[in-house]
C-alpha cells in the first residue's frame, strides 16, 4: 500500500534580523503552530514539517539544499510572515529542484480593531511581505503554486491537499523504473514517445525486457503458491463452478494465477513500479495476462497496454496522488459511442486490463475467448465502474514538449445490461458535452489510452503538471471549440520560443 505520511512537506517561513527577538520568537511560534495545524488537518495526507525560520540569505541556501537532498522531502511551503527582503532568496530558490507553493496567509484570521497598533503591523505583514517574495519567485520563472486565504480555512487546506497529493506524485516519478515486455504495437503512432527525453524530463526510466526473462520467472512459480492464489480468487470474486478446482475451464484460472505471481515476482525482485506489454509479443505465455495486469493495478503498479510507457507511468503518478481516497485511477481506453442524441454516451473499456478498483460492487472472475493474440482463452475481471465524476487523462508526446490533457467526464449507470460483453466497462458523459468534449480531445491530440480516474481532480492535474513542466489542457464545462484551438495555438507559439 501507498502510504502518504511517509512524504514529507516542509513549512519554512521567511523574516529578518530587523524586527529583533522579541518579533522572532513570535514569528516562530506562530510558524510552529501553523505547521502543526497543517499536518493535524485531516485534509493534508502527508506530514508537515516545520523548519526553524529562516532570516538571513545563508539560512536561506542552507535550508533549501537540505530540502533537495532529504530523501522524504517531497516538496517546501513558503510564508513570509514579516517582510523577507527577497534578494536574500535569490541563491537558494536558484538550487531549489523540490515543488514549492507559496501560501499567502496570516496568523491572524481578522483584524483587531480595538487593539491593533504599529507592533502589530510589524509582526503581521504577509499582505506585502509575500509580495515581494512573489515578485522574486516570478522573476526567476520559478513554477510554483500560489494559495491565498487563512491557514484555517477549508478552501485552502483543500488546495494545500490538491498540491501535496501532486508533489507526491511527482517525487514517486524521480528514479521510477518501468519495464517494458516487447516492443511498440506495430504502427501505432500515439503510443510512442522520447523514452531519454522523458527520463531528463520526468526522473523515470523505461527500458524494454524480453518476454523470455518474463517466461523463465513464471514457469519457475511453484504449485503451492498458484493453489494459494487460486483460493484467493475464490475468495474475492464471483466464479463459475466450471472455473473452479475440477472444472473444465479451471486450467485457465490456473495459468492466469502462474503469471500473476510470476509478472509481480519479477517486478517486485527488479524495483519496478509499472509495466507494459503488448499481445504482438507474448511469446512462451499461454494467454494474456488480464486478471494479472488488473490486480497488480489494483496494488499500485501502473500499466498500459500494447507498449503504451507514457500511460503506465501516468497511471502510477495518479495511484501515488489518489492513495487513500474513496475510489480508484486505473488504464483506460475510448471504446466505442452511443450516439442517441438525447444521451449521448462514450463506453469505455479495454480487452482485459481494467482496474477492478473501479468496480461499483463484487467483480466476476470469468474465461472467455479473445479475438486477438493468438493466445489461450484468458482469465479477466468483468465488473460495470461505478457512476459519477471522473477524467480521463492522457500524456502524449508533441515531438518539442509532451502534453497533459484532461478531459472531466460523468460516469453514469449503463442504460442496459451488456451481458455478451465479457469485460470491465465504463460509461459516460465527456464534458460539456459529447460532441464538443470528442472534438476537444481530438484537436489537441489525445490518445485513445487514457488513465481514468475517479478520486482526483483537474486540480491535481495541473499541479502535477506545473510540477513536471507540462503543457496542460482541460476540457471541461466551459471549454468551446474555439478558445481551445486559440489555447492550442498560442502554446504553440510559447513553446517554439521558450
Amino acid at each position: 500500500m501507498i502510504n502518504l505520511k511517509t512524504f514529507e512537506v516542509w513549512f519554512i517561513t521567511g523574516s529578518q534580523h530587523l524586527y529583533g527577538e522579541e518579533t522572532l520568537k513570535l514569528v516562530a511560534e506562530h510558524s510552529q503552530h501553523i505547521a502543526e495545524g497543517l499536518n493535524s488537518a485531516g485534509q493534508i495526507p502527508v506530514t508537515v514539517v516545520y523548519k526553524p525560520v529562516v532570516k538571513t540569505p545563508e539560512e536561506i541556501y542552507s535550508t533549501l539544499l537540505a530540502a533537495n537532498t532529504a530523501e522524504n522531502c517531497i516538496g517546501i511551503i513558503t510564508w513570509m510572515h514579516t517582510f523577507s527582503p527577497a534578494k536574500m532568496w535569490v541563491r537558494g530558490l536558484n538550487i531549489l529542484q523540490k515543488p514549492m507553493l507559496h501560501l499567502h496567509t496570516q496568523y491572524n484570521r481578522d483584524i483587531p480593531w480595538s487593539s491593533i497598533d504599529m507592533d502589530f503591523m510589524n509582526l503581521n505583514q504577509s499582505a506585502h511581505g509575500d509580495r515581494e517574495f512573489g515578485f522574486m519567485v516570478s522573476r526567476l520563472r520559478k513554477n510554483r503554486k500560489v494559495v491565498v486565504g487563512h491557514w484555517q480555512d477549508e478552501e485552502v487546506l483543500g488546495q494545500i491537499n490538491a498540491w501535496s497529493r501532486a508533489a507526491a506524485g511527482w517525487h514517486d516519478w524521480q528514479g521510477a523504473k518501468f519495464a517494458r515486455f516487447g516492443d511498440n504495437m506495430r504502427y501505432v503512432a500515439v503510443t510512442e514517445g522520447d523514452k531519454v527525453e522523458a527520463e531528463v524530463k520526468f526522473g523515470y526510466s523505461v527500458n524494454t525486457y524480453g518476454v523470455g526473462d518474463l517466461v523463465k520467472v513464471i514457469n519457475e512459480i511453484s504449485e503451492a503458491e498458484i493453489d494459494q492464489l487460486v483460493t484467493e480468487y475464490e475468495t474475492l470474486y464471483t466464479m463459475d463452478a466450471s472455473l473452479k478446482k475440477g472444472g473444465d475451464k479451471h486450467s485457465s484460472v490456473y495459468e492466469a494465477a502462474r503469471i500473476e505471481l510470476g509478472l509481480r515476482k519479477f517486478l517486485v525482485d527488479g524495483g519496478f513500479k509499472g509495466f507494459t506489454d503488448t499481445f504482438e509479443d507474448l511469446h512462451g505465455m499461454v494467454q494474456l495476462p488480464g486478471i494479472a495486469a488488473q490486480r497488480l493495478m489494483a496494488d499500485g503498479f501502473g500499466f498500459a497496454g500494447e507498449g503504451d510507457w507514457k500511460t503506465a507511468a501516468l497511471v502510477r503518478a495518479c495511484k501515488v496522488m489518489g492513495a487513500g481516497l474513496e475510489g480508484g485511477n486505473a488504464f483506460m481506453e475510448d471504446y466505442t459511442y452511443h450516439f442517441d442524441p438525447n444521451n449521448s454516451l462514450v463506453l469505455g473499456s479495454h480487452m482485459l486490463e481494467i482496474d477492478a478498483s473501479l468496480s461499483n460492487g463484487k467483480a466476476s472472475l470469468e474465461v472467455h475467448p479473445l479475438g486477438i493474440g493468438g493466445k489461450a482463452d484468458p482469465a479477466r475481471l468483468v465488473f460495470n465502474v461505478a457512476a459519477g465524476p471522473a477524467f480521463n487523462a492522457s500524456l502524449v508526446d508533441m515531438g518539442n514538449r509532451f502534453r497533459l490533457i484532461v478531459n472531466e467526464v460523468e460516469a453514469v449507470e449503463p442504460v442496459e445490461d451488456l451481458p455478451k460483453l465479457p469485460v470491465a466497462r465504463v460509461l459516460w458523459k465527456p464534458l460539456p458535452d459529447m460532441k464538443t468534449g470528442c472534438a476537444a480531445w481530438i484537436y489537441a491530440g489525445g490518445a485513445h489510452h487514457t488513465v481514468y480516474s475517479q478520486n482526483l481532480t483537474a486540480e491535481h492535474m495541473h499541479d502535477f503538471a506545473e510540477m513536471a513542466g507540462l503543457e496542460f489542457i482541460r476540457i471541461g464545462k466551459d471549454t468551446t471549440i474555439p478558445h481551445l484551438l486559440n489555447e492550442l495555438r498560442w502554446n504553440d507559439n510559447y513553446y517554439r520560443t521558450a
